[in-house]
């Protein structure tokens, strides 16, 4: 039986590096023997939006490169691929391959999604998202896999193997996701929903520059030198957030996972090749979500609402704008699923009863200037936890 998660080392993006960590990290894994001549395999990354790869926002070329030289040697058809946040058409994607090197991927013998198409299906099994639109290219693909990139998340606490599934959503669509579901733990769901859909055979994650902080794109890189495996996207994420001290209770996505059965309570039962200790970073910079929608009961029994209407503003998590960072660009009041921001003053005046704390302004903002506010007595709580 294969292990949960395999890690190693990955001291840069260097080829030769890219090549023998792949190697190592996969070969637990019964390495890449199922892929076979002919095949065409989607290669799922992030890349969210216009960011360089030194960024630590996007799967890193050099990974990919590394990757797909391994698939087209076994005779397959690499294609790479994302649905970044905006128009899911060929002059915006382009744009996202060339700021983020995937460029590199076509040099490599690879190929680049140029199929924009968009697809609805009816999915009975799931638990939320029964119904919804995906990026159609996956369907040409024998085989998926997701190739995420470690980084902490305003919602959902951690961007990784799992919520890098999310991107199957259409660009222009996912504002309305989270419309639809503003609890994050239906929107945890509706993430779990889209990995069972999806079924990636492997899901890899790039965790040699990580981000933290202000994740996933307003965040800085950190050093953490590593390449992680396994064929459970859940069980990867359950790994990664101990590896950066998030517990699965503050992971919404990890919680779906467990309603599931799909991974286990806690990362200690997880069976992992590597030294996982070697490369844990115990002051990681995250971001606290406070995550007292998980208190507010079954929203029936009065007591049980006003409690967690109390919780919800004491420990509740928001976006918050630094004004000395804003340029008035109207990316947040564009991006906003809610429209709850105004532009009307030249800067971004967020009318908190819209809000549904989605993150997305403070995901897209291209100055870093929207960023995850945690309130005193969240702050407090968690130093006393810690």
């Amino acid at each position: 039986m294969n292990p949960d998660v395999v890690i190693t080392s990955c001291a840069d993006y260097s080829e030769a590096e890219a090549c023998a960590a792949l190697e190592r990290v996969l070969a637990p894994l019964g390495g890449l023997e199922w892929v076979k001549p002919g095949m065409r395999i989607a290669i799922k990354a992030n890349l969210v939006t216009f960011m360089k790869p030194e960024g630590a926002a996007t799967t890193h070329p050099g990974l990919l490169c590394a990757l797909v030289r391994m698939l087209t040697a076994r005779g397959a058809q690499a294609v790479v691929g994302d649905s970044p946040g905006g128009l899911y058409n060929a002059a915006f994607v382009n744009r996202v391959y060339a700021a983020t090197g995937m460029k590199a991927v076509e040099a490599a013998g690879g190929s680049l999604n140029r199929n924009f198409g968009e697809r609805d299906v009816e999915y009975p099994e799931a638990v939320v998202c029964r119904s919804f639109r995906y990026t159609a290219w996956l369907d040409e693909a024998d085989a998926i896999i997701d190739f995420c990139k470690l980084k902490t998340h305003g919602m959902m606490a951690l961007s990784c193997a799992a919520k890098n599934m999310f991107g199957v959503i259409p660009g222009t669509m996912k504002p309305e996701y989270h419309f639809r579901y503003p609890d994050p733990r239906d929107f945890a769901r509706m993430i779990v929903d889209l990995d069972e859909f999806c079924k990636p055979v492997l899901s890899i994650v790039d965790a040699v520059e990580c981000m933290e902080g202000n994740g996933p794109t307003g965040g800085t890189p950190r050093y953490m030198g590593a390449l992680i495996a396994g064929e459970n996207p859940h069980k990867v994420d359950l790994f990664c957030a101990r590896l950066i001290g998030l517990r699965r209770e503050e992971v919404p996505t990890l919680e779906a996972a467990l309603e599931r059965g799909l991974i286990p309570e806690s990362a200690d039962s997880l069976t992992v090749v590597g030294e996982a200790g070697t490369f844990s970073i115990p002051d990681f910079k995250r971001i606290e979500t406070g995550n007292s929608h998980l208190f507010k009961g079954d929203g029936k029994h009065l007591g049980y609402k006003l409690f967690g209407t109390v919780l919800d503003k004491l420990l509740s998590q928001k976006p918050m704008l630094k004004p000395a960072d804003c340029v008035g660009c109207g990316a947040c009041a564009n991006i906003c699923p809610a429209k709850a921001i105004d532009m009307g003053s030249g800067k971004p005046d967020i009318d908190r009863k819209k809000c549904i704390r989605c993150f997305c302004c403070q995901e897209f903002c291209p100055k870093s200037a929207m960023v995850v506010h945690r309130t005193a007595v969240a702050r407090l709580l968690n130093r006393d936890k810690k």
